[in-house]
């Protein structure tokens, strides 16, 4: 149930970088794709790039430190997963 979630997340960033990069004269493609591919990171590193400094910097230590902690319970899962063997 989240992975379509997450894909709805990020078209719906996708779409507000395209629609607020034309308002900045910043290229919409581009901003576009790094959205869809990369979500959250890219609307900080965007929101950081356009003036919303403090929210964007909030929101990206946020966004790895979710990265960081959902690798570790991935690992751990492996981990765990194969100390039964």
């Amino acid at each position: 149930m989240e992975f379509p979630l997450l894909w709805v997340i990020n078209i719906l960033i996708t779409i507000y970088l395209v629609i607020d990069s034309k308002k900045t004269g910043k290229n919409p493609v581009l901003w576009g794709i790094m959205g869809f591919l990369f979500g959250i990171i890219t609307l900080s590193i965007y929101w950081i790039r356009t003036g919303k400094k403090i929210l964007g910097w909030i929101l990206l230590i946020l966004a790895i430190i979710f990265t960081i902690l959902f690798i570790l319970f991935i690992l751990a899962v492996l981990f765990m997963s194969f100390s039964y063997i």
